[in-house]
């Protein structure tokens, strides 16, 4: 069908569902959901979920604007100036929401380690961090935290008591986290 017959078959159906062709404007509403899919889709080639709530929401929109409507005007352009504007809706709020979103690697910098290799220089860090520590504050750590054993064990293998276990991990844990905020 030509650009022209589409127009004239649309524009008939639309005038007559305005005087109250229940049957010619529902008839207009899905021949016109047939074009204006076909027409977002050639714009939003990867959205096909988005293309359909465009439609909804355009559809929507041309039922309570049709008042607007002057018969002396194309219909086509009418609806085409209605879609536009819920199109650019859409790119606006696809936009804010993009804008949240950060790039993983647009410098060029590499994001994500090797696997294989995280573990070990998560190891050497750990290790470190801990050398810089007082062995007061280093030994319960080490035994509470990394090799998980209990703090009664902790403070035999110490010499010292559990409460004094207690007080190393919590300050050392304290000196690491101040010395991490320090580097970083």
């Amino acid at each position: 069908m030509s650009a022209l017959a589409a127009e004239h078959d649309l524009r008939t159906r639309f005038i007559a569902g305005l005087r109250g062709d229940a049957g010619a404007y529902r008839q207009f509403l899905d021949d016109l959901a047939g074009y204006l899919r076909g027409w977002l889709r050639r714009r939003l080639p990867r959205a096909h979920a988005d293309v359909e709530d465009i439609l909804q929401e355009t559809l929507l929109a041309i039922h309570n604007a049709r008042h607007t409507y002057r018969e002396d005007q194309p219909l086509t352009a009418w609806v085409h100036a209605i879609v536009r504007y819920k199109l650019m809706d859409y790119f606006r709020a696809h936009a804010r929401r993009e804008a949240l979103h950060d790039p993983l690697a647009d410098d060029g910098h590499q994001v994500f380690v090797d696997a294989e290799t995280e573990p070990a220089d998560a190891r050497r860090d750990v290790g470190r961090l801990l050398e810089a520590l007082p062995d007061r504050h280093r030994l319960p750590i080490v035994f509470v935290k990394l090799q998980g054993l209990s703090v009664a064990e902790a403070a035999r293998r110490c010499g010292i008591s559990e409460s004094a276990v207690k007080v190393g991990v919590h300050r050392g844990l304290k000196a690491l986290a101040a010395s991490i905020r320090e580097a970083s």
